[in-house]
């Protein structure tokens, strides 16, 4: 059941050291707030998942607190690479990081499975590809009714999810509008979920076919105005772009990165976030 925390004390509660993570969002509401208050507390020894790492995942690998990522797409969208993560695969700094890479396709069936309560995800695909030769986890099935050769990948269950979306009820429902990703899914097959959101209302006033995350679906719920910065939030701020190219730069150089950590992260709350989007919106 739903309840309303500090990010703070959601963060210490639910998230633990070695524990697999999902932090998801796609293009929009991604939930930079939530990821940095683990890092603040230096939660660490991680598993990471996400169909798409990008600023937060560098962020995370960067500082030490991942010993694995599960992905199927990492990069600075629109920029290029993620420098901190290539490191860490290149040169084990700040620590060694295993990997286990996978297409879109197979991340958001294995979501769904996970939502399910599968053991696996059965799907067309990775036909010709060379992914299968270096994840041992790409296997392949029978379909007992046709006898068509299918893949398979195991579910998605991440021991916790986190989420941005731009409202919560009173009650605990959540509400995601604009672009959703694998949120839905995330959030079902994850043993716990944090939610963080742009705003608490007392009634969501949701149209039709919106997807509403029901409260008991939901562990924590947070209220953090601009959580999702740099990335946006649909009908609430737009999407930092200078923040994205200004980051290629910062995390080229690993001195650089740890002086952009401390004063952007480490010595700052969640309340920085809001004050980062009403610059931005001034800025439009």
């Amino acid at each position: 059941m739903a309840k309303f925390h500090a990010l703070q004390d959601a963060v210490r509660t639910i998230i633990r050291p070695g524990m697999s993570v999902a932090f998801e969002g796609f293009t929009h509401l991604i939930p930079h707030a939530a990821a940095h208050e683990v890092i603040r507390q230096g939660i660490d020894d991680l598993t990471l998942i996400r169909m798409t790492p990008d600023l937060v995942y560098d962020q995370m690998i960067g500082m030490g607190l991942a010993r694995k990522a599960v992905f199927s797409y990492a990069g600075n969208p629109g920029v290029g690479l993620l420098r901190r993560l290539r490191d860490a695969v290149e040169n084990d700094w700040p620590r060694a990081l295993e990997i286990e890479e996978h297409s879109h396709a197979a991340m958001a069936n294995a979501y769904e499975a996970g939502a399910a309560g599968l053991p696996m995800a059965v799907f067309r695909g990775y036909l010709g590809a060379g992914l299968k030769d270096v994840n041992p986890n790409i296997r392949s099935v029978t379909c007992p009714f046709t006898g068509e050769a299918l893949s398979a990948v195991p579910a998605i269950r991440p021991d916790v999810s986190v989420i941005h979306a731009q409202k919560a009820d009173r009650r605990g429902n959540v509400l995601i509008e604009g672009i959703v990703g694998v949120q839905k899914e995330a959030v079902l097959a994850a043993k716990s979920a944090i939610v963080t959101v742009e705003e608490v209302v007392e009634q969501l006033d949701a149209h039709t076919n919106v997807c509403v995350l029901p409260y008991w679906t939901i562990d924590a719920l947070v209220h953090v105005p601009g959580g999702a910065h740099p990335s946006y939030a649909h009908g609430y701020y737009p999407r930092d772009n200078a923040a994205y190219l200004n980051w290629d730069k910062i995390a080229a150089d690993r001195d650089t990165f740890g002086k952009w950590m401390h004063e952007n992260v480490l010595n700052a709350d969640a309340s920085a976030f809001a004050s980062r989007v009403s610059q931005l919106k001034g800025e439009t």
